[in-house]
C-alpha cells in the first residue's frame, strides 16, 4: 500500500499561513513544509482552491439563458444515456444464462 505524504490541513490554518507569510511574519521550516509542499505557491494554492469552490456557480451565471437550456439538456440525455446502458447490460446478462 503506498504511504499517504501529508494529512489535509483545514483551510483556515492554510489561510492563516497565507496571511502570515504575506505580512512579513517568517514561517519556521517545519510550519511551511506542513501547510503546503515546499515546490508550491501557498498563495496559489489558496487562490486555486477559492476559484475551484466558486467555478462552476460563477461559469453558470456568465451563461445566457439558451446555453444554460443546451447544457442541462445534454446532461439529462447523458444521464439517460447511461440508465439505458445500464439497463441494456443488465437484460444481456440475465439473457445469457
Amino acid at each position: 500500500m503506498r504511504n499517504r505524504s501529508r494529512k489535509r490541513q483545514d483551510f483556515s490554518q492554510l489561510a492563516k499561513a497565507i496571511v502570515d507569510q504575506a505580512t512579513g511574519q517568517v514561517l519556521g521550516e517545519e510550519t511551511l513544509t506542513k501547510t503546503v509542499d515546499s515546490d508550491k505557491n501557498p498563495a496559489a494554492v489558496a487562490l486555486g482552491r477559492l476559484g475551484g469552490l466558486k467555478g462552476g456557480k460563477a461559469r453558470w451565471k456568465g451563461t445566457t439563458k439558451k446555453d444554460r437550456s443546451k447544457i442541462t439538456r445534454k446532461a439529462a440525455r447523458a444521464r439517460w444515456a447511461r440508465v439505458k446502458r445500464q439497463k441494456k447490460k443488465k437484460n444481456n446478462h440475465h439473457d445469457s444464462r
